[in-house]
C-alpha cells in the first residue's frame, strides 16, 4: 500500500491523520524513501520533516544549528500561533517561555524550577502519587462502563499539577482545562470554527490567577512549589513584569506536566488491550512495570513534533536546509523507526530498548519533568495490579484532532476486581 504514496503530495502535519490514527503508513514511507523530506505547501507553511530516530536526535541535540528561540517548538508559525486572538493589548502566549529561548537564556530559566522535579522532591512526592492513583482506583465504578481518560487519567494528572504549583486543590481541574486551550488553536486541530475571541479570555483568566497567586507567595517564605521557586531565583523573580514570559512560562509549565503522564496513562491502557498477551506477561512478572512505563511512552508518544529553525545553511541526511527554514522533529515517526525498535507498531513491555525512545527529546530541551511522568505511570500500575485483573476497553477510543499533542479524549472501559 505504501507504494501508492505520492511523497510529493504529503503532508504529514495534517491534523485528522492523528485523530483518525492513520499517520502510520505516512512516515514508514518517509522513513524509507525521503527521511528528511522537505514539504513546500501546507496549512502551516513550508516545512522540512526529520522522521527517523538518528536524524531527529542529530537535530535536537544540535541547539546551535537548530533554534527554538527563532519560530517557536511547534509547526505553527509563533507570530500566529502565540496571538490569543484580538492582539489589542499584544499579550502573547508561550512565545517567551523558557522552552522557545536558546542558550544561554534557557538554561537559567529552566534551573528555577527544575528542583521542583528534583530527586529529592520526587521521594518526597511518592507517597502522595500512591495516596492520590489509590484513592482514584478505590473509587472507580465496578461493573459499569466509564471514561478512563476523565476518572483517572486527567484527575490524577490534575491532582499532581495542583501539588506542583501549590494550587487550590478543589480548583484543579482549571489546570487541566487551560493546558488544553494552550494548543487549542486551528493550525494545530485544523478546526477553524475555534472562538479566539473565547480562548483568549479564558486563558486571560489564568494569568490572573496566577498572578494572584504570585503576589500571595511573595509574601510568604520559599516554599516547593513551582511559583515559590520562580519568586525566589534571582532569574525569573522579576517574571511577573512581563505579561507575556509570565504567561508563557506558567502554560508551559501546565502543559508539560499534564499531556505527557495524561495521555500515557490512557495509551497503556490501550495498548495492553490490543496486545492482550502483554498484560499476561505483566501480571505473571510485575517487575517489568519500570521497562514497560517506557515502552507505554514510547508507543504513544505524547508529543507528537517539535519544531526548530535552521540558523545556518545545513546539511541533514543529504538534503540542504536554508538558513530561517523550518525543521520540525517528528518524534512519532522516530518512536517507530524499524531500523531501531524491532515490530515498533507493537507495545511489547519487555523490549529491551524501549527507554532509547525520543518521546522526551534530547540535549538541553530534553524533558524537565520526565522522571516524575514515569514515576506517576510506575505508582499507578503498581496499583491497579493490585486491585485489578484487568482494565477493559469496550468501546471506540477517541483521539484529539491535533499535530502537536497525541491525545486520548473517550477511552470507555469496565474494571475487573481480583
Amino acid at each position: 500500500m505504501s507504494q501508492a504514496i505520492d511523497l510529493n503530495y504529503l503532508d504529514v502535519s495534517k491534523p485528522e491523520f492523528f485523530e483518525n490514527d492513520t499517520w502510520m503508513e505516512g512516515f514508514a514511507e518517509l522513513r524509507k524513501s525521503s527521511p528528511v523530506h522537505y514539504r513546500e505547501n501546507s496549512a502551516n507553511g513550508a516545512y522540512w520533516s526529520v522522521v527517523s530516530h538518528d536524524l531527529i536526535k542529530q537535530v535536537d541535540i544540535d541547539h546551535k544549528t537548530f533554534s527554538s528561540e527563532r519560530g517557536g517548538i511547534s509547526i505553527v508559525d509563533a507570530s500566529e500561533a502565540d496571538r490569543m486572538g484580538d492582539d489589542t493589548d499584544g499579550i502573547a502566549i508561550a512565545a517567551k517561555s523558557f522552552i522557545n529561548m536558546d542558550e544561554p537564556e534557557h538554561k537559567k530559566q529552566r534551573l528555577a524550577v527544575s528542583p521542583s522535579v528534583g530527586p529529592k522532591n520526587l521521594a518526597e512526592l511518592q507517597p502522595l502519587i500512591r495516596e492520590r492513583a489509590a484513592d482514584i482506583l478505590d473509587n472507580l465504578p465496578i461493573g459499569k462502563t466509564f471514561n478512563w481518560v476523565e476518572l483517572v487519567s486527567v484527575d490524577l494528572t490534575a491532582r499532581m499539577l495542583a501539588t506542583l504549583f501549590g494550587f487550590p486543590y478543589e480548583q484543579r481541574g482549571k489546570l487541566i482545562e487551560w493546558s488544553d486551550l494552550t494548543t487549542n488553536v486551528p493550525q494545530v486541530t485544523g478546526d477553524d470554527s475555534i472562538d479566539m475571541g473565547a480562548r483568549r479570555a479564558e486563558l486571560l483568566k489564568a494569568a490572573e490567577t496566577f498572578y494572584a497567586l504570585w503576589a500571595e507567595r511573595e509574601k510568604q517564605p520559599p516554599q516547593f512549589d513551582l511559583i515559590s521557586m520562580l519568586i525566589h531565583n534571582p532569574e525569573t523573580a522579576k517574571m511577573n513584569e512581563d505579561p507575556a514570559l509570565f504567561l508563557g512560562n506558567i502554560l508551559l509549565l501546565i502543559v508539560g506536566g499534564n499531556d505527557t503522564t495524561r495521555n500515557s496513562i490512557s495509551g497503556g491502557v490501550l495498548g495492553l488491550n490490543q496486545f492482550p498477551e502483554q498484560f499476561d506477561k505483566l501480571k505473571k512478572d510485575p517487575s517489568l512495570i519500570p521497562n514497560m512505563v517506557s515502552e507505554m511512552i514510547r508507543w504513544q508518544t505524547p508529543v507528537i513534533h517539535m519544531r526548530r529553525t535552521a540558523t545556518k545553511d545545513v546539511e541533514l541526511g543529504g538534503k540542504l536546509i536554508k538558513e530561517g527554514e523550518k525543521v520540525i522533529m517528528w518524534y512519532l515517526s522516530g518512536n517507530r523507526d524499524e531500523a531501531v525498535f524491532e515490530h515498533p507498531d507493537q507495545l511489547i513491555i519487555d523490549r529491551p530498548n524501549a527507554r532509547e525512545h525520543v518521546a522526551f527529546g534530547f540535549g538541553v530541551h530534553r524533558c524537565m519533568g520526565n522522571r516524575l511522568a514515569e514515576l506517576q505511570l510506575q505508582i499507578l500500575w503498581e496499583e491497579i495490579l493490585k486491585r485489578f485483573k484487568s482494565v477493559e476497553v469496550v468501546g471506540d477510543v477517541q483521539r484529539s484532532s491535533n499535530n502537536f499533542i497525541r491525545g486520548i479524549t473517550d477511552l470507555p472501559v469496565q474494571v475487573h476486581p481480583l
